[in-house]
């Protein structure tokens, strides 16, 4: 992971990802991406499945279907607002 406040975490990437039995894609920079592995690891998952739990849990929420991207962003800075 980059060092706090260093622009190195911010290039934009695709990655591809398979969730509820269908390949998406997402984009992210690299920062949310590290921190979204490291989370997923924590929590002994795969990338995919934490991002496919993110994804029904804002269905669950009812909240519309809107960029999962963006869903992933704001996942990752709750769970880090949360600390380590």
């Amino acid at each position: 992971m980059p060092p706090r406040g260093s622009l190195a975490g911010s290039a934009l990437r695709k990655h591809s990802v398979t969730i509820a039995g269908h390949r998406t894609s997402l984009s992210l920079e690299d920062a949310f991406w590290h921190r979204l592995q490291a989370i997923a690891a924590k929590r002994g998952l795969s990338v995919g499945a934490l991002i496919e739990a993110i994804d029904s849990a804002r269905a669950e929420r009812g909240e519309p279907a809107g960029n999962l991207s963006s869903a992933v962003r704001v996942f990752v800075l709750e769970q880090s607002a949360l600390g380590p």
